[in-house]
């Protein structure tokens, strides 16, 4: 009977280490995994808007040699902003893919916040040119907090810039990225970040462009993260139209704004993405064609990326 065990967030976090996951999501995307349709099921409630229950399962490839089945299982209540408590709660649970058996459970949102800024420091591996120093942090919630240590495992980062539309939560995150001896500041003016950057990582709910090719010198690499639905925008369809595109994963052209809407105005096509990270990461390799390109990556989540980490965070606890 194999052992089971539970990993809250700091345990969870502590075996999800930015070069270890990085890489081990290089192999997992390269390798693939058996991902089926996720499941949305509304549940209703009265006096407040719907919950909606999410149910995401992957499992490894049949002939691998350790077996594993995943599930993620999200709440989002958003009357809960009423009540003073979080509105999204996600639990990952990892199973023997052979046998069936429980072997860990452990706390999804992080997770999933740990493995989007890897996906996104995995792709900027590829995508960013190698000598990029400052990055500029658009959104300083939950997310856009881990970004910097992600790309410092990738880029010699040395210089953050952090913008979000609550200077408070800027200046929280600049602050503890102080104390963790990382150069930073908060950014008065957005446009002025942008021209001086050399990577440029959204984490926001925006239904506004905020990133404008304008502003974008050539070389910059851009990393859209936070939208996930079509009606989220976190980029402008001059920069979608201009730069050199790339996704985690195809589901991101009918997920994504960023990209649903251009291609629905006939701005881009489906053709117009160069390459996946699974693309990416097979051909291991840098994929700039020059120092002037601007690259764009977005990245809508996968259940593959939730798996490796849940591998990683497993082996790590098995270890111990």
């Amino acid at each position: 009977m194999a052992i089971f065990s539970i990993l809250d967030a700091s345990e969870t976090a502590a075996r999800l280490p930015f070069p270890e996951l990085i890489e081990a999501l290089r192999e997992g995307f390269a390798i693939g995994c058996q991902l089926p349709e996720r499941h949305h099921h509304t549940m209703a409630r009265v006096g407040e808007p719907d919950a909606t229950l999410l149910l995401m399962p992957a499992w490894t490839n049949p002939d691998e040699r350790e077996q594993y089945l995943g599930v993620k299982l999200v709440t989002v209540v958003p009357g809960n902003a009423s009540r003073g408590i979080p509105g999204l709660v996600s639990t990952y649970m990892l199973y023997n893919g052979l046998t069936g058996e429980q072997l860990a459970l452990m706390d999804g949102n992080t997770i999933t916040g740990r493995r989007t800024v890897a996906t996104s420091a995995l792709a900027a591996k590829y995508l960013s040119r190698p000598e990029s120093s400052k990055l500029l942090v658009i959104g300083a919630g939950r997310v856009g907090s881990l970004i910097p240590d992600a790309y410092r495992a990738v880029r010699p980062i040395d210089e953050v810039h952090v913008w979000d539309m609550n200077p408070e939560a800027s200046r929280r995150m600049v602050e503890n990225l102080a104390s963790d001896g990382i150069r930073a500041a908060v950014v008065a003016d957005l446009r002025t970040a942008v021209e001086q950057a050399d990577i440029i990582s959204t984490a926001t709910l925006s239904t506004e462009p905020i990133v404008k090719r304008d502003w974008l010198r050539p070389g910059t690499h851009v990393d859209l993260i936070g939208g996930f639905t079509p009606k989220m925008r976190e980029a402008d369809d001059a920069t979608i139209s201009f730069a050199r595109l790339y996704v985690d994963t195809p589901e991101a052209l009918h997920e994504a704004g960023d990209l649903v809407q251009p291609i629905e105005s006939g701005l881009i096509t489906e053709e117009s993405v160069v390459a996946t990270l699974r693309d990416l990461s097979l051909a291991d390799k840098p994929a700039r064609e020059s120092d002037e390109e601007i690259t764009c990556f977005k990245a809508v989540g996968s259940g593959l990326a939730d798996l490796v980490a849940a591998k990683l965070v497993y082996r790590g606890s098995k270890a111990r």
